[in-house]
């Protein structure tokens, strides 16, 4: 005699689910502005997703681009130049 399965688990709401928005911010913010919020939306992105079978690819490119800026400012703080503001 064999065992019933176990019903399977319902399905997760759909007004919850804001893998789209975490990573457009990540991607937005870490291009613009913020290296660190790029990698804090982009990590939500990738959680979003894997929790509602999405793909991680917003979160990724939004973790990518925040490491990206995160090192080009330091880059440019090194050199020493700052272009924009100096009167010379």
């Amino acid at each position: 005699m064999t065992a019933p399965y176990p019903p399977p688990p319902p399905p997760p709401a759909a007004g919850k689910d804001r893998t789209t928005l975490w990573g457009v911010l990540g991607i937005v913010l870490g291009l613009i502005c913020c290296g660190i919020l790029g990698i804090i939306f982009g990590y939500l992105s990738i959680r979003d997703a894997k929790r509602y079978g999405q793909s991680p690819l917003l979160g990724y490119l939004a973790i990518a681009f925040g490491v990206l800026n995160i090192i080009g400012t330091a880059i440019w703080r090194a050199s020493g130049t700052y272009p924009l503001w100096n009167d010379n």
